[in-house]
């Protein structure tokens, strides 16, 4: 059985990308306090993860850009191959520290993580698996379902099992995981901190949320920092709080064959208003309070060191509702079977699962310290790190990590590091678990019932086994000019019971490895932008829209503006958002479910339409001037969408196509990477001209697949999968406080089809807009869009799902009408001077879509850039 994992099931395995972003460091605070630690300081700083805290405020303002990604190795299956891939995760963060008035900071923070792949969902002895184990180790029902196995006296596991057949049945103590599989899930995170310092005290406190479909974690934090003794030494104090709620959906295939007992009062099976299917829903909350004492203390003008004690008290919902483990029961009064193998008494077993369950209340404690070295001779710095760890569920760890970050000149950095875990196992877990005695059954479900099992708290979780993992990896940056510095990062981690200190660990059944690799950009923001002449002429500069002195183009405007002056460099980000929702559409006309069901899946009956899709983009702008006619720019771009699913009425029962158990489905990741070239073909007073031409590379997957195999909807594939032409031309004007602006743009596959056999529509689109500035930094404007979208070409050639009209070719494209309502910011003065904010929000006015769509309900687009 397929089973979709819940964020915690894979959270370990994706923590690693983030934990860079979040470990702090009091460096900054070192660097302010004693300027003769400036050298430690920009050497330290290289390491991974060492940022300043909103506490700790940086000397400059910082932006950071980054993307990672993670990749899971395959289980060991003793050499059977899985029909599911291994996890995989796309990570997306973006942060700002800024200054915002005198000793006030702002700390803002953002991860999108988005993964799918198999994920361990129980363990059992292999041999109980039958002849088709390759059935069992991918999700299929035998360890799920009341069934009989065999064990001799000491209950070591025997099978295959067939009565009378010698070689037919062996012991084989060997344990294995069954794997289940989901569609695409993503989560969004985001967290807010302000600070307030004092001469010799600073306050810090903040606010953030985590989301995703079946998970939603709200947080708060509050922390001071102390200065002392001339601020060699500092003591800070931390409170946490944290509000998780589960709503997790049970898998419908999975449900019948495992034990619910233990948590029956907190599932609700909630009939789905678009189906006759019946929704089993877990519902769980859970209370995280947390405190956290630290004392930094500056040795010498090399060296640094900080130390810190933390408590951390859970309860409430703590297991994960998607992990199950498998129990078997050995009667002790039935007569043993002498005959089929000669020499062993082979007993039988009685197997079932049930939903793992863990205690309602965890406490949590932690000790830690870091060492910094400045290493003069050298111009390094060593950066070594230790914390234990240890809970009243029986774990107790030990981290060790040790980086080395080494200047090269002309702005190089690197940075090798290497870290080892160890943990011992909790005291309720067990990869399954036997016992001598009659099975537990519940007489109505014929299930074990859970709430008569021998113990009260169960998992076999392998995050909860005794194991050791070590890790290494390496650092490169590299600073261009005084205000831009890129990173790339790649780590390999191994995790291995065998590796755990005094050893005892898991078995190797339970061993895997992971490779992650990240890319970054971080931009000082407090260095002078290029624009900051002063005078008059730089406000006059600013008030007619920015980069070029004309009227600045609306935010969802690409390709809007050119930087004039050779050597220039911009910064931007690019956010876009845009969703569908409502009525379906036939051409302009409002279609009925009725019709939708005749006509909108060819020669068969639709089932399901879009109840709603929405799209997030985050996109980088990355722009260089050579000369002062031509730009060249750069534009990787982050995506991730979403589309419930509803059922039409009248629609057919579902029949041997793809059934929909969830109505939800995601996907994110990487998008295609935009390269073009601007060039400046008039620029007078109140009039520019340019062109755009530029390529569009197919770095976008194409292959997203849904719970299963199934490829997803064409259009929620993160890229087009051809490489496509992308031409523009761009006339600029203004006069007095008034300005404007019109643009001609396309997009042409240069390919007939892609790698899974379609090539989306060709695109047209013209706009014009008008503005007035509304003050010497303000600019308002209102637009037109008209856009033609050819419909898909070709069609999937592998399995693909076809149940509504999202599934098949001619229901993409159309042509479209929009008015569009903007802001433009362009700050000439100020802590935020040389930076440019806009926004724009785009109302749908006509659609005449081809096939059957949805229709749109508006689109959002907001931007910020920087020059230097």
């Amino acid at each position: 059985m397929r089973q979709r994992p819940l964020v915690r099931a894979i959270r370990d395995a994706i923590a690693l990308l983030r934990r860079k972003r979040r470990r702090r460091s009091a460096l900054a605070v070192a660097a302010q306090a004693s300027p003769a630690l400036k050298a430690l300081t920009a050497a330290a700083m290289a390491l991974p993860g060492l940022g300043p805290a909103p506490s700790h405020a940086a000397p400059g303002d910082l932006g950071t850009f980054s993307y990672g990604h993670y990749t899971e190795s395959a289980r060991d299956l003793y050499g059977i191959k899985s029909a599911y891939k291994p996890i995989q995760v796309d990570s997306l963060f973006g942060s700002a520290h800024v200054t915002l008035a005198d000793r006030w900071k702002l700390d803002f923070n953002f991860t999108q993580d988005t993964w799918g792949g198999a994920t361990p969902m129980a363990t059992a002895p292999l041999a109980w698996g039958g002849n088709q184990y390759g059935q069992t180790l991918t999700g299929a029902t035998p360890y799920l379902a009341l069934t009989s196995a065999y064990v001799d006296a000491d209950l070591n596991p025997y099978g295959p099992y067939s009565s009378g057949t010698l070689n037919a049945i062996r012991k084989d103590t060997r344990l294995a995981h069954t794997l289940s599989t989901a569609s695409p899930e993503t989560r969004q995170q985001g967290d807010l901190h302000v600070t307030r310092e004092w001469d010799d005290f600073a306050l810090t406190a903040g606010a953030g949320a985590s989301i995703e479909n079946d998970y939603h974690s709200y947080f708060g934090d509050l922390g001071g920092r102390w200065d002392l003794n001339r601020k060699l030494t500092s003591l800070t104090l931390g409170l946490s709080y944290t509000n998780d709620s589960t709503y997790a959906q049970l898998d419908p295939g999975a449900f019948s064959y495992f034990s619910i007992d233990a948590y029956k009062n907190q599932i609700k099976n909630i009939p789905d208003p678009n189906s006759a299917n019946v929704r089993h829903i877990l519902e769980g909350t859970r209370q995280d309070w947390g405190t956290r004492l630290g004392l930094s203390q500056i040795l010498t003008k090399d060296a640094f060191i900080e130390t810190g004690l933390g408590f951390r008290r859970s309860t409430g919902y703590l297991g994960n509702p998607y992990k199950t483990v498998e129990f078997a029961f050995v009667d002790p009064s039935q007569t043993p079977d002498t005959t089929s193998l000669p020499g062993v008494s082979l007993y039988a077993a009685t197997t079932g699962a049930v939903m793992e369950k863990r205690p309602e209340e965890r406490n949590q404690w932690t000790w830690d310290m870091r060492y910094v070295q400045y290493v003069e001779p050298l111009d390094a710095a060593l950066h070594l790190g230790y914390r234990f760890y240890s809970d009243d569920w029986g774990i107790d760890s030990h981290t060790f990590d040790v980086d080395w970050g080494q200047p090269l000149g002309g702005g190089w950095t690197v940075t090798p590091h290497f870290r080892y875990y160890s943990q011992s196992e909790a005291d309720f877990y067990q990869p399954y678990f036997i016992y001598r005695q009659a099975a537990p059954l519940d007489p109505v479900s014929g299930k074990v019932n859970a709430n008569r099992l021998p113990v009260d708290a169960y998992s076999s979780d392998q995050r909860l086994s005794g194991y050791g993992a070590v890790s290494g990896g390496v650092t490169v940056a590299k600073a261009i000019g005084k205000a831009i510095t890129l990173e790339a990062a790649f780590e390999y981690y191994s995790h291995a019971g065998n590796l755990k200190l005094g050893g005892g660990g898991e078995p190797s059944y339970a061993d895997f490895g992971y490779y992650q690799w990240n890319a970054g950009l971080k931009v000082d923001l407090s260095a002078p932008s290029l624009f900051d002449t002063g005078g008059d002429e730089h406000a006059h500069h600013h008030h007619h829209g920015g980069h070029g002195g004309h009227g600045g183009a609306p935010a969802g405007v690409m390709f809007g503006h050119m930087l004039h002056e050779a050597g220039q460099v911009m910064v931007g980000y690019r956010y876009m958002y845009n969703l569908q929702r409502g009525n379906m559409l036939h051409g302009s006309d409002k279609a009925s479910d009725g019709q939708i069901v005749a006509n909108g899946c060819g020669n068969i009956q639709c089932r399901e339409a879009s109840q709603d899709m929405s799209m997030h983009m985050h996109m980088l702008d990355l722009m260089y001037a050579p000369t002062d006619w031509l730009n060249l720019m750069l534009m990787p771009q982050f995506v991730s969408m979403e589309m419930t699913l509803r059922t039409l009425d009248g629609a057919p029962p579902p029949s041997g196509q793809h059934n929909h158990t969830r109505p939800t489905h995601t996907t994110g990741g990487v998008g295609d990477i935009g390269m073009y070239a601007l060039v400046k073909l008039l620029d007078q007073p109140g009039h520019h001209v340019h062109a755009g031409i530029g390529i569009s590379a197919p770095t976008g997957s194409v292959k997203e697949k849904m719970h299963g195999n199934d490829l997803i909807h064409y259009g929620m594939q993160l890229g087009s999968g051809t490489w496509d032409f992308k031409p523009s031309l761009t006339y600029l004007g203004d006069a007095g406080d008034w300005n404007w602006g019109a643009q001609l743009s396309g997009t042409k596959r240069l390919e007939d089809k892609n790698e899974v056999g379609f090539t989306f529509g060709d695109i047209f689109q013209s706009t014009a807009w008008g503005g007035y500035a509304l003050t010497d930094w303000l600019n308002a404007t209102v637009r037109g869009v008209y856009t033609l979208q050819g419909s898909i070409h070709g069609e999937y050639n592998q399995p693909h799902s076809e149940t509504g009209p999202m599934d098949f070719p001619n229901s993409y494209g159309g042509h479209y009408w929009d008015v569009g309502f903007g802001l433009n910011a362009n700050v000439s003065s100020g802590p935020f001077e040389g930076n440019n904010f806009a926004v724009e929000w785009l109302q749908p006015v006509e659609d005449h879509v081809n096939g059957y769509q949805q229709e749109r309900r508006g689109a959002l687009s907001a931007t910020w850039s920087v020059a230097f």
